[in-house]
């Protein structure tokens, strides 16, 4: 395939996600942590100020996978099946098109490197149980991927994750050094390699753990940080704000919202807490410095085998800043595997323990999320700002305007309308003998190529656990289960300080008469779910 072949034919493209990165997580949004790749890819293309996700990880794969709601392509809520319909299987339905069985049959190669968690439960410490490709456990070579390298479950130790793939084979990484970030670039850029010796472009799924707990990170990278976060995450909120605010990311009227109060004041920490907590935001921090040197490993691909001008390369986040704390005694069980020279994993976030090392299974918690989400409220699960909004990078050379900022909203389920546009491949009515559901996201492609003016015609609809929210143009009418309905007008207020549904029970109305109806059509049922 020669570059001037790929220029005047069908774009490359590439879709890379990372799991639990909050807003203002990256230096083109606005923060400290050094991403100089993101940052240039950002200079080069368009960011998008208000794409969101579906609150969750695998909810949010479903979606962007699938240009569905999470409820219409299986995955309602997590990966287990709920025995509540096939809404809630917890793998991706028959009855839906992934974005690679669409390509495919356009004529495209298909690559897949990282995290799928989109086809069912794989208990870490029942490997017997694992059957990928079999009923109820499809994984990327049996929804139209030709290659894999990835872990078919959820997070688990970058050093030893569990359920790790090649192909259909499960590897053994035996004594050999291994961090699952840079396995994943590593491979992804190996993938671009076979696929420019091929005829025809390529869609390759870049699907990175990082920076989802728990708090694994090479040293070197970890050192980079150390010190840097004594100030405090109140300081690092207001500096984050700031910088947003001046990068025209955010309106400068929107204000920071308020420290959660589950989140202590930074100066009534001793210096002993003061210290652990740096060096876990010191941690997570390296996690994303890490991941950043992989897409530029990817990007420098491009550039080597002179491809990048028409390769469309978007990434983006599955949920915001992740505030769940780890117990002493929890999540023990994801351990089946660790590195022959790590003794025995300790649990918890406990300040007598270092953070970083394949030893240890600690999170960041909620006063760290609080800040990577800043200026914005909550976190991944709920449906407010905090859970629902990721930055969007989109580079595309030859169509796209470099250095652009796009404010329309837009949403992951979009991501496969987008792809198929810009590829010139339709959506298909029917896949293996089986009807498919109509697309449900709306091509954002336009605004790549240029088109200012262009606006999602429907509304965005969410439901995760009972969380709620409906965007329709400058208003969101969002609910926090199992709490009423709140009404906020983010042209005003995107940050959701000023709840007006007291004073406009009309638009209330109508906006949950929308949500019902989009409801009811994708399959969403009251929560909790029935037993």
């Amino acid at each position: 395939m020669s570059p001037d072949s790929v220029r005047q034919g069908k774009p490359n493209i590439i879709v890379i996600l990372v799991d639990d990165m909050g807003y203002s997580d990256i230096g083109c949004y606005g923060s400290e942590i050094h991403t100089p790749n993101l940052d240039r890819m950002a200079e080069g293309g368009i960011r998008f100020t208000q794409m969101y996700n579906s609150a969750r990880c695998c909810p949010t794969r479903a979606s962007l996978l699938t240009g569905l709601a999470p409820q219409q392509a299986g995955v309602g809520h997590m990966v287990r099946d709920c025995g509540v319909g096939p809404a809630y299987q917890g793998y991706l339905r028959d009855d839906c098109v992934t974005i690679a069985e669409a390509l495919k049959a356009g004529g495209y190669r298909t690559f897949y490197s990282g995290k799928w968690h989109c086809g069912g439960t794989y208990a870490p410490n029942k490997p017997e149980t694992w059957r990928p490709g079999s009923e109820g456990f499809p994984y990327p070579l049996s929804r139209g991927f030709d290659r894999f390298f990835g872990t078919v479950a959820g997070g688990g130790s970058y050093f030893r994750p569990y359920a790790l793939m090649e192909q259909d084979r499960f590897v053994d990484l035996g004594d050999r050094e291994f961090y699952y970030t840079d396995a994943i670039s590593e491979n992804a850029a190996a993938m671009i390699d076979q696929a420019a010796g091929d005829d025809g472009p390529f869609f390759l799924h870049v699907t990175y753990t990082a920076p989802h707990w728990p708090l694994h990170a090479l040293g070197e990278d970890i050192a980079k940080y150390e010190g840097k976060y004594r100030g405090g995450w109140d300081a690092i909120r207001t500096a984050r704000h700031e910088q947003l605010k001046g990068l025209g990311i955010l309106n400068p009227k929107w204000e920071i919202s308020p420290r959660d109060a589950e989140a202590p004041p930074w100066e009534n920490l001793d210096a002993k807490r003061r210290d652990w907590e740096d060096l876990r935001m010191a941690v997570y921090a390296a996690q994303i410095d890490c991941m950043d040197r992989g897409v530029g490993l990817i990007l420098a691909k491009l550039r080597e085998l002179n491809i990048e001008d028409n390769t469309l390369v978007m990434f983006l986040s599955d949920n915001g800043g992740c505030a769940e704390f780890l117990a002493e005694d929890g999540h023990t069980q994801r351990y089946d595997q660790v590195p022959p020279w790590c003794g025995p994993v300790q649990c918890g976030n406990r300040p007598d323990l270092h953070p970083g090392g394949p030893d240890t299974f600690m999170s960041y918690d909620l006063p760290w999320a609080n800040a990577s989400n800043s200026p914005l409220r909550l976190y991944k699960h709920w449906v407010h700002e905090g859970g629902i909004a990721t930055p969007l990078i989109c580079r595309w050379p030859a169509a796209a305007a470099a250095g652009g900022i796009a404010h329309q909203p837009c949403h992951v389920m979009d991501i496969m309308a987008t792809c198929l546009d810009a590829a010139g491949v339709n959506y298909p009515a029917e896949h293996n003998g089986r009807a498919i559901q109509p697309l449900e996201g709306e091509s954002f492609a336009p605004v790549l190529r240029g088109r200012e003016s262009w606006r999602r015609r429907r509304e965005i609809c969410w439901e995760h656990e009972g969380n709620r929210a409906v965007r329709q143009e400058n208003w969101k009418l969002v609910s926090k289960h199992p709490g009423e309905w709140e009404l906020y007008d983010m042209d005003e207020d995107r940050t959701e300080l000023t709840d007006l549904a007291g004073r406009n029970q009309p638009k209330v109305a109508e906006l949950a008469a929308i949500y019902d109806e989009w409801a009811s059509r994708s399959g969403v049922l009251p929560w909790p779910l029935a037993k």
